[in-house]
């Protein structure tokens, strides 16, 4: 004789030992055993019809008297199947039911660019401030110009501090230039750039009483007429050319038409700046460009903010600032 299990669901016969059918997969002997010993409950009335069982998880018909389904094996007394967990449409690899994804729109920190500009207003090499400090000159730093005589060997020094781009003059000889957006206030001695000239802002001395020679002689001269500020051209090598007195408190440059004209600059736009004097005693003064094509550019007394935009004018090169 064969000895085995026979199971409740399908009577097919099983190793003693298994605890599983081997046809239906049905619990053996455990879950029998379970069902043996569970509490009774209330007998049926006698002759009472019992109507065809379905599995309620898998909607087969069950035989009378068996306590799992033939079909899955599931208990027939089990309540409800419990609902199917939810499909994700989440693609593999994403993040887990419950995760929660971090907004990207954190500020991503600013790459402050140099582009330098070539001729008719041309893009060229772009410089990507990384660092903290960036070293621009003609023999020393990262943003090298070594063919350019105007430049110092160590010129003007790139900052990015506290979220901000600054430039700093290092004690070069001619200095750094930036493109003024709106007037700018300035004090006497100041120099600013239009189109190819180098002019200088000066508050005009009081005037003086003419005094005789000493047999009693008047010099003779032009006329002197009283004026608050004068500008004076700066010509290369240091010297200084025309001398321009303003008969008010303003004078108004460009290529013609002007109080102070540079007709064979072809940088220089019809009207292009004016500067004004605001005080009577001459110590300050306001830079205003009048919307001109290629701009004003006043130099960098210490350090200077750069903002998206800006043109920085180092000894011959012409540098646009990008913060994105």
């Amino acid at each position: 004789m064969t000895m085995g299990l026979v199971c409740d669901a399908c009577d097919a016969l099983s190793p003693i030992n298994a605890t599983v059918c081997q046809l239906c997969g049905a619990s053996l002997g455990v879950a029998k055993k379970s069902a043996d010993t569970a509490p009774k409950g209330p007998a049926e009335p006698f002759g009472a019809a019992a109507g065809p069982k379905v599995c309620a998880f898998c909607g087969d018909a069950i035989a009378p008297g068996h306590r799992f389904c033939g079909n899955c094996g599931k208990p027939v007394s089990s309540g409800a199947p419990a609902p199917a967990p939810a499909t994700s449409t989440a693609p593999k690899g994403g993040p887990k039911p419950g995760a929660k994804t971090m907004f990207f729109g954190a500020m991503q920190a600013p790459s402050p660019k140099l582009i330098l500009i070539k001729g008719e207003g041309m893009d060229g090499v772009t410089y990507v401030l990384s660092s903290s400090e960036h070293i621009a000159g003609r023999l020393e730093g990262a943003i090298l110009f070594p063919e350019d005589p105007l430049l110092s060997p160590r010129h003007a020094n790139f900052i990015y501090r506290d979220a901000k781009l600054l430039v700093r003059d290092e004690g070069s000889a001619n200095g750094v230039f930036v493109r003024i957006i709106k007037p700018q206030v300035v004090s006497s001695g100041a120099t600013f750039l239009v189109g190819e000239q180098l002019l200088r802002v000066d508050a005009c001395p009081p005037e003086t009483v003419p005094v005789p020679d000493d047999e009693g002689t008047y010099f003779y001269g032009s006329p002197k007429r009283p004026s608050r500020l004068a500008l004076t051209q700066l010509l290369a090598g240091g010297h200084e050319g025309m001398v321009f007195r303003a008969r008010n408190d303003s004078l108004a440059i460009g290529r013609e038409g002007n109080d102070v004209n540079f007709p064979d600059d072809p940088f220089i736009s019809g009207r292009h700046a004016t500067v004004t004097a605001l005080d009577n005693e001459g110590e300050k003064f306001q830079i205003a460009d009048l919307a001109s094509k290629n701009g004003t550019f006043v130099r960098v007394q210490g350090e200077a903010a750069l903002y998206h935009g800006d043109y920085v004018f180092l000894g011959q090169q012409l540098l646009r600032v990008e913060i994105t």
